[in-house]
């Protein structure tokens, strides 16, 4: 099975690219099968790591950033892969 670890921070105003630079440094104790960290407006950053793993398995997680880095805590969600998706249509036909 393949989980996915969905991290979100939301910088303090004009703080988007120290957050950036703070999240892409953050090392993980165990190599995931993938990581991509991504932005958007309002300076919010994005990490997302893949993982072989049970959906309640114990996997590492990037933590919370300085207090005084960000505008709200970190919000963080956990996914599980459904299988590959067609080419069809939005509801898969």
């Amino acid at each position: 099975m393949t989980v996915a670890l969905m991290w979100e921070a939301r910088a303090l105003p004009g703080r988007g690219e120290e957050l950036l630079a703070w999240a892409r440094a953050q090392p993980l104790p165990a190599d995931p099968v993938r990581r991509e960290t991504l932005r958007a407006p309002q300076d919010r950053v994005l990490v997302i790591t893949w993982w072989d793993a049970a959906y309640d398995a114990a996997l590492p997680e990037l933590p919370e950033p300085d207090a005084r880095l960000v505008a709200r805590a970190v919000h963080r969600w956990r996914f599980e892969s459904v299988g590959g998706d067609g080419s069809g249509g939005a509801d898969g036909r």
